[in-house]
Formats: structure tokens, sequence, C-alpha cells
């Protein structure tokens, strides 16, 4: 989880919307290794690099993927540059705290590590899974035909850490290309092959909502979803601007006795900001993975938003006594 640039010119003006929130972006993704957790600094031009320095309490609750580096865990990529090219190989490795590649992954959502790569006007989107060498080297091909400035995800829970990560890095396909604005909201998305999806619910700053996505298929209703990483559906939540990565978790499971195979999927999310989000859901029918995406807008809850009471403000009056 939208004139004709280069990469190497291209600066995210759409960093500043999101103020302090979009001061925790890490752009850059050096091979840096280390015990202690590092984050991201500003630089003197409101750009985002990453930096060494201990991050602030309460970092736990920042959004996944602002950082190449958490907890010790290091994203290194192979290349931070790849020619443009639709079949182009994407390697790298994660580092542990000790500087050595690691080797041990939990299964989660039936894979050890979970990719997106999102181009940062969040016109190109790709959800796979890299497969593991021996030496600790993931590689996987990926579609780069279009250039531009990437930011590349990596979701997992390396064996023995408490919970799971989101690192990210960003990878520069150069080439000239006309970054494309975020989509308008819009309830209903088209998808090729006959699908749309609707999506319902509000995404609320703070808070977990649901939100249901429906598919049909040429205006009927589909009730035979196929499970796709141990659910019916998978859903990829981004900030525009600094691409913050959601955690958004279904609702039930395949043959639980309970979930329906469709046509609605529900998830829970939380937005950490009020602002502008792309979702990107992977569903699977008919024996193929499709991708719909939504823009939405995540605004305060008017029913649980306190209502600001005025407070009177002195007057300043001149005196008539001017000391006669």
């Amino acid at each position: 989880m939208k004139t004709a640039l280069t990469v190497a010119g291209y600066t995210l003006g759409l960093i500043a919307v999101f103020g302090a929130a979009a001061g925790l972006g890490a752009l850059v993704s050096p091979s840096v290794t280390g015990a202690a957790t590092t984050g991201p600094s500003a630089t003197a031009h409101g750009e985002m690099s990453d930096s060494t320095a201990p991050v602030p309490a309460g970092a736990a609750a920042w959004p996944g993927g602002l950082m190449v580096a958490q907890d010790g865990y290091t994203l290194s990529l192979a290349d931070r540059s790849l020619p443009a090219d639709a079949h182009a190989q994407l390697r790298f490795q994660i580092l542990g705290p000790d500087g050595a590649p690691v080797i041990g992954y939990e299964t989660e959502h039936d894979k050890q590590l979970h990719l997106i790569l999102v181009r940062r006007d969040l016109d190109q989107f790709q959800h796979v899974h890299p497969v593991l060498d021996p030496a600790g080297t993931w590689s996987v091909p990926v579609d780069l035909s279009a250039a531009g400035e990437y930011r590349v995800f990596a979701d997992f829970t390396p064996t023995g850490h408490d919970g799971g990560l989101v690192l990210g890095a960003d990878l520069a396909v150069p080439g000239s290309y006309e970054p494309r604005p975020v989509p308008a909201p819009a309830a209903t998305a088209s998808v090729a092959g006959g699908y749309q999806v609707t999506l319902s619910g509000d995404l609320v700053p703070d808070r977990s909502s649901e939100l249901t996505l429906t598919v049909s298929r040429d205006g009927v209703p589909v009730t035979d979803l196929e499970p796709y990483l141990a659910a019916y559906g998978h859903l990829v939540a981004l900030r525009a601007g600094d691409l913050a990565y959601l955690h958004v978790h279904p609702a039930g499971a395949p043959g639980d006795g309970v979930t329906p195979a469709g046509p609605g999927i529900t998830f829970a999310a939380t937005a950490p900001s009020a602002g502008e989000y792309r979702l990107f859901l992977d569903f699977k029918h008919a024996g193929v993975v499709r991708t719909a995406g939504f823009t939405v807008t995540a605004r305060p809850d008017p029913a649980t938003t306190p209502i600001a009471t005025p407070v009177a403000t002195p007057i300043a009056t001149e005196s008539g006594d001017h000391g006669h």
C-alpha cells in the first residue's frame, strides 16, 4: 500500500502533505548493520534519509515500511538501481543483528516473506514471493518495464523475533516517465475479466475500522473465491506521500466453518493519520490472482472527535485616567 521527468531529478513534493508524520519516511537504503534500531532523520532540503540515530520512544507505533532497519534487522538490496525490464531480477538480503544474512523465518499467511513493490506515485503495484537460497539471499522476477522511483517492502518475521517486521528501501529504474496523480476516491473498481469490486466502510485515523470489499463478475456476486495466502483476500494499504505501510488483517479464514467464500471480504484496518491512502486487494478466482485498487480518504470520526470549546480572550481597553 498517484512534464516527463527522469528518476535522477525526481523529488517527492507529496511528502510535505503529511508534515511530521512523513518526516518518519526513509527514502534511502544504505547497507547498515548492528544491534541498535535505526531511525530516519530529515535532511537540509526537507527530504528524508536513513540515519543510525536511535529511534525515539513511541516508535513502535510508527507505520511499517518507513525504515530500512529496525530491531537490528536491515533490508539490503543487491542493486539500488535496475534497468527498465519486464523480467528484472530483484535480489536482496535481510541482515540480522550480527550483520549476517538471516536464513530462519516464520511462515505467515503461507509464506516466509511477502514482497511488495510499488512505484512512488502508487500507479504500479506488485505483490510477489521471493525464493530464499541457502546463503540467505532472496530473489524474485519483477516487472520493471515502467521507469520511476520504486519502494520495496519486505514483510516478514525472523525466527525468534517477537512479532513481524516491515522494512522498506528505495529502488530506482532510470528513464523518462510521467508521475501520475493518485486516482480520485471511488467505491467501485473494475478488474480485468469482467470483475467489479465494491468497497464499503470508512478508514478512520487511530482507530480500527472494518472495510468490506465485495466481488462480483458481470454483475453476479462471486461466492466461490479461492483461498489465497490463507485467506479469501489480501489487502495492502499505503499512505500517499510517504508510502507508510499499514497492517491490514482479514476476518476469518477459509475452512473455519464461518467465513464465506465471497462475495464480501472483510478486513480490520487502522490509519495512522488523516489523509489519502491507496488500497490494493488481491483475490483469487478461477485459478488467477487479481488485484483491485482503491483510493480512500481517512477522516476523523465526528462521533468521537471532541468539539473545541471557545475560550474567551480578554480585550485590552484604554483607561480614561492618564495620570491627571
